[in-house]
């Protein structure tokens, strides 16, 4: 029998169950997946972490996944295309990732880019997504500097790359242990502290055509907006409050616009992994049941790339 995590009522991974389940058939436009590796994002744990209207209990957790095809609806077809049993695919926007086997939509299911591990390929399309999205709604062109917080984080991380095929250069503030990280990806490292501000400028040598926020401080904030003119060339996907205060724009998965732009780029960015471009860099596995283990050690805010559960 297949297992899951689920969470029974509000509250953090400690709380969360892990169970057995009984996975249907797949109907028409249904495949199930028999689970390699699923992706740790903090976004598992905030769904759950309290309640809110909408959310009702018992919630799947886990939103990415990388497996392969064990069944699959009649006149069925996933996401890339044509398929069939024992196909390797990754799965995105998806409800019960953290899980042995698990039937999704097809739509959702694009095949798994060869270069990638299982690991590696479960943790591509959410990071990859946001990082696509914050890109785009800035309007960042070739030729650009920008300005990136958090640049040695999974999202930060798949923004440099994606900014270094575009031509767009990148400044990407870190932590001084992190610096050959985010130089590997193509960005130009600052200290973050004080006196960002001045190293961020020394470092561009030029006017800051945006500032895409994914560390959440009030630091990224004021520095985004000392430096960049135009307050709709700042995006944060962490700081929720600072951006309905100070007028800059905010993304998320949740939001109607966030989710029609990610499930619309999904294509392009498997393929960019495909050919190579696009690297996952994965820190850590767990055994599936190992869970909340995983979470504490994403907790600590710097595990240094990807987390991935195995079943």
């Amino acid at each position: 029998m297949a297992q899951h995590w689920i969470a029974t009522m509000a509250g953090p991974p400690e709380a969360w169950s892990f169970e057995e389940y009984v996975v249907a058939a797949p109907a028409e436009g249904e495949v199930t997946i028999r689970v390699h590796a699923a992706g740790v994002n903090p976004a598992d744990a905030k769904h759950v972490a309290a309640p809110r209207a909408g959310l009702e209990f018992p919630v799947p957790i886990g939103y990415e996944i990388s497996g392969e095809i064990t069944a699959i609806g009649p006149n069925t077809r996933i996401g890339s295309g044509a398929a069939a049993i024992g196909d390797e695919v990754i799965a995105f926007r998806i409800y019960g990732g953290y899980a042995t086997d698990i039937k999704v939509p097809a739509a959702k299911a694009f095949a798994k880019p060869a270069t990638l591990t299982h690991p590696e390929a479960a943790n591509l399309l959410l990071a990859g997504t946001t990082a696509a999205e914050m890109l785009s709604v800035v309007g960042a062109a070739p030729g650009e500097t920008i300005l990136l917080h958090g640049a040695s984080g999974a999202v930060g991380v798949s923004v440099l790359q994606q900014a270094r095929l575009r031509g767009i250069r990148v400044i990407g503030t870190a932590s001084e242990e992190r610096f050959d990280e985010v130089r590997r990806f193509g960005g130009i490292p600052v200290r973050y502290g004080g006196g960002l501000i001045d190293r961020v400028r020394e470092a561009a040598g030029a006017p800051i055509a945006a500032a895409l926020d994914a560390a959440g401080t009030d630091e990224a904030i004021d520095a985004s907006l000392q430096l960049v003119e135009d307050r709709g060339c700042i995006v944060t996907i962490a700081a929720f409050g600072r951006a309905s205060g100070d007028g800059i724009l905010a993304i998320a998965g949740s939001m109607p616009a966030s989710a029609k732009f990610r499930d619309e780029v999904r294509g392009e960015l498997t393929a960019l992994a495909q050919n190579g471009d696009l690297l996952v860099p994965v820190a850590r596995t767990y055994p599936l049941g190992q869970a909340p283990e995983a979470h504490r050690f994403l907790a600590t805010g710097h595990p240094g790339g990807k987390i991935a559960l195995i079943p």
